[in-house]
């Protein structure tokens, strides 16, 4: 009897904490219907008149529009990972010229500044800017140091960036994301881009509802909020703030222009626009991307298919249950609780409203995992009910004909038009194949934003009653590698000017002597003193995808004995060890060719890594390996290294370069001698030349003794 009562009491209570959790869904659920009938109106209403009325902006409109000077900012705390290649993607696709990049690293993130400033020496647009006190500190503070940095660039230069663009180091960019800016600007104070997750596989579910949550709120709720109230949150990326937005922000909150008390710097400064009066837009512009995508089914692994959406910044996000509902803690920190403190209820009843629905996650989300664990419960004592084992209850709130049946039928059809609309966003997007799959992910996504809630609460509790400070959680990034994004091939020269290393009338001439002394590009350039040898490297590593790196001395003499003495001589390159997959590494100044590859295989029983150095590394490390003399300190001292004969007579026109590594082919230094006299034992070459080449090498050795290194 006391079990019997028990179990009868349990279920009553159970129904009545259902039927709170009814009640707190159907009010959520008439929040989203709000929005749901306002887009489609909206849509249907636009594109009845406005669509009809003018002709659609098109790329062209865009490219028409004389370029600004605009300026973008990265801040940057332990992405030694991914900055690299983010910068690297940015400057190859944008179709932009007018624009600086400002990177802002910290004082003790060795490794970040270390791969910025190699980044710098290749890309004249890119500046680092150092904040001067360690880290992490928070988005903001960073941000604040970069734009004080962008006003003094201007100082410095007598002239003024129309906009500043905000982008984290893991955005890839569409090429015409500048233009896009430069159209609008100065007529909009605040431009948001849509953001999109990169494609995720479909196994990858945490991932995967970045996918689909982003792909339904950019494509709807960040419309309606826009034509509701006029504010528009920044994403955080892909915003770009007018001269006139960033100088009303620095004159609003101490002289800087983020709040370092928020964690969401972006949701506050799009909210402090607003107040001011800043107009500001969502900005959908329809493009197309190529994408590769992984077969599901079928034996065609990847297809390749054009995709039609909103021109976006797209990135990957976390793709771990912890890595996820930590980031979104802040999120829920900064928008759903921080804002009730800092913005409060300000504004339009629109604003206001706003407001409410960004701030009823810090409820709904726990009321939604509640509702599964009800779920459960009641499923249990469903099959207690048809078995037998469970059969004394008292009457049921949810009764047939009653209200509260009513609303469950009604929160019922709610959650059908949930992912009704959750599938068609994502389908948009990403194909059927992840529309149907967004299914199953919103339960993993109610999981992970029920422990991103959990965990905000804790934290601001604990700093409200504990006085515990609210702490940036850092979020790992990852970035496309390998075939996820597509690579521009281009020549050199046209490399080079992108990087804006070298300018048109200086690349004019080196072709011109490239045509008639058939020198490579890259010589005649280093000849000259056009080029420097540390960006000639980086653009021969980036064209053909190898990574760079330098060599040092016990680096080139650890492993001498590991190949034969010719080796360096024939292939011009310096074997430094084996990788973590045991192949072996080859340091070269240019990529060595397929013949060249085949052969090393045969020898190593593996196709090596090659990793690319300067050519002075290259010809000291050959150096030291035939026991003359080499430093590259002098080298990394800015005092260059003396050419090896061979590249002597090249760079001179003396040799051509192809007749020159034939010889190399057959050369053994231990059979014959010195690589002078063997070339002019086959002819290749006449003794005087040699002898005069010799010479200029030893005047230039004792010239090169002279120099005194800095301290």
């Amino acid at each position: 009897m006391v079990w019997t009562l028990f179990t009868a009491n349990y279920y009553a209570a159970l129904e009545m904490l259902a039927a709170g959790v009814a009640v707190l869904i159907f009010i959520s659920s008439v929040d989203d219907l709000f929005i749901d009938l306002w887009y489609w109106i909206r849509r249907g209403f636009r594109s009845l008149t406005v669509k009809r009325q003018y002709s659609a902006m098109t790329a062209a409109h865009l490219r028409e529009k004389s370029e600004q000077p605009l300026a973008i900012m990265v801040p940057a705390w332990l992405e030694y990972d991914v900055i690299a290649s983010m910068i690297e993607n940015m400057v190859e696709v944008l179709e932009y010229q007018h624009y600086v990049v400002f990177v802002g690293t910290y004082i003790n993130d060795a490794k970040t500044i270390e791969e910025v400033e190699r980044m710098q020496k290749r890309y004249k647009q890119l500046h680092r800017v150092e904040v001067p006190h360690a880290g992490p500190t928070c988005k903001a503070d960073c941000l604040n140091w970069v734009v004080d940095a962008i006003f003094a660039y201007e100082k410095e230069h007598g002239m003024a960036f129309a906009g500043v663009v905000l982008h984290d180091s893991e955005d890839v960019l569409h090429p015409l994301e500048l233009k896009f800016f430069n159209y609008l600007l100065p007529r909009k104070d605040m431009i948001q881009l849509p953001v999109a997750s990169l494609e995720r596989e479909w196994y990858e579910l945490v991932a995967g509802t970045y996918m689909d949550e982003f792909a339904e709120s950019h494509a709807k709720d960040m419309v309606v909020r826009e034509s509701v109230a006029g504010v528009v949150p920044s994403a955080g990326v892909g915003t770009c703030f007018s001269r006139r937005a960033l100088q009303a922000l620095v004159g609003s909150t101490r002289n800087k222009p983020f709040n370092t008390d928020s964690l969401t710097e972006d949701y506050d400064v799009g909210n402090r626009l607003a107040q001011l009066g800043m107009q500001a837009i969502f900005g959908v512009f329809p493009v197309r991307y190529r994408v590769t995508r992984t077969a599901w089914f079928g034996r065609q692994a990847t297809r390749e298919v054009m995709v039609r959406m909103p021109l976006a910044v797209r990135e990957f996000f976390p793709d771990t249950f912890e890595q996820a509902y930590r980031q979104k803690a802040r999120w829920v920190l900064g928008i759903g609780l921080q804002s009730w403190e800092q913005i409060a209820w300000k504004g339009s009843i629109a604003a206001r409203y706003l407001l409410l629905r960004d701030r009823k996650s810090t409820v709904t989300a726990l009321v939604n995992v509640l509702g599964y664990v009800l779920v459960v419960q009641f499923m249990v004592f469903h099959i207690g009910l048809w078995t037998g084992w469970w059969n004394v209850f008292y009457p049921s709130l949810f009764a047939e004909n009653s209200w509260w049946r009513v609303l469950i039928y009604l929160n019922a059809v709610s959650l059908v038009i949930r992912c009704g609309h959750r599938v068609y966003f994502t389908t948009i997007l990403y194909g059927w194949e992840h529309g149907l799959m967004s299914l199953p992910r919103m339960v993993v996504s109610n999981f992970v934003n029920f422990m991103a809630v959990a965990r905000a609460w804790r934290l601001y509790l604990s700093y409200l009653f504990r006085g515990k400070a609210l702490a940036w959680d850092k979020t790992m990034h990852d970035f496309p590698t390998g075939g996820q994004l597509p690579r521009r091939r281009q020549r050199l020269g046209e490399l080079l000017q992108s990087w804006q290393a070298v300018d048109e009338t200086i690349l004019s001439r080196a072709l011109k002597e490239q045509a008639t002394t058939e020198m490579p590009l890259g010589q005649i350039l280093i000849s000259h003193g056009w080029l420097d040898e540390d960006t000639l490297a980086e653009a021969i590593a980036y064209q053909a995808g190898l990574t760079r790196t330098r060599l040092t001395e016990e680096m080139v003499m650890s492993h001498a004995g590991a190949v034969p003495k010719d080796f360096g001589t024939r292939f011009r390159a310096v074997y430094v060890g084996r990788d973590a997959h045991e192949k072996p590494i080859l340091a070269v100044a240019t990529p060595l060719q397929e013949a060249a590859l085949t052969e090393l295989a045969e020898i190593f029983g593996v196709e090596p890594q090659q990793r690319v150095v300067r050519e002075g590394e290259l010809a000291i490390a050959l150096r030291l390996l035939r026991g003359v003399e080499g430093d590259f300190y002098r080298l990394e001292g800015g005092v260059a290294g003396v050419p090896l004969l061979g590249d002597m007579l090249v760079e001179q026109g003396l040799l051509k370069r192809n007749l020159f590594e034939g010889a190399m082919q057959t050369y053994r230094p231990e059979r014959h001698g010195r690589v002078g006299d063997y070339l002019v034992d086959q002819g290749i070459i006449v003794r005087e030349v040699i002898e005069r080449v010799v010479q200029q090498q030893r005047l230039m050795h004792a010239e090169l003794s002279r120099v005194k290194l800095p301290e």
